[in-house]
């Protein structure tokens, strides 16, 4: 039988789909865990409105609680509060930023990047603060495209939210 404590050991263990180096906890998109006689409910929240990594980790967390026993898994939405990059780790960050992502400063969303005009960003390969912005989209929607202009080397950033 599952416990509480087990469920969220089993859910530290499933990365993030879109980056690999962080796990759906340290994403912060796990927001609960709860038991009954009839299985277990884990709570989320998604990062952006019709994320497509959702319905990834969703699989994810069903297929991680099955293997370990949980005959009944329902995985439960809530949008209230909204998600934001403050729920990420410390430790996370700075794996993120190891792994060529610039990473959120904690509690500084940035209100400008959702006009296009956003603070200069770190450069995760050489720590420089002279970069630009090449598109508001990087690899995935909650990323924009960045460009070191010291080093040249282009580099994700995670947006604020």
């Amino acid at each position: 039988m599952l416990t509480t404590d087990k469920i969220w050991q089993l859910l530290e263990e499933i990365p993030d789909p879109e980056i690999p180096v962080i796990s759906i906890l340290d994403l912060g998109v796990v927001r609960g865990v709860e038991i009954s006689e009839n299985g277990c409910t884990i709570t989320i929240t998604p990062t952006y409105s019709g994320c497509p990594a959702m319905k990834a980790i969703e699989q994810d967390i069903t297929a991680k609680l099955k293997e370990n026993s949980a005959e009944t898994v329902e995985i439960k939405t809530v949008l209230s509060p909204p998600w934001t990059t403050d729920w990420i780790p410390s430790e996370a960050l700075e794996r993120l930023r190891e792994y060529g992502i610039a990473p959120p400063v904690k509690g500084t969303v940035n209100k400008k990047a959702l006009f296009g005009e956003v603070a200069p960003i770190q450069c995760p390969h050489c720590g420089s603060k002279d970069t630009q912005m090449v598109s508001q989209f990087g690899s995935t929607a909650c990323k924009a495209l960045h460009k070191c202009n010291q080093c040249l080397e282009p580099f994700d950033y995670f947006k604020c939210i």
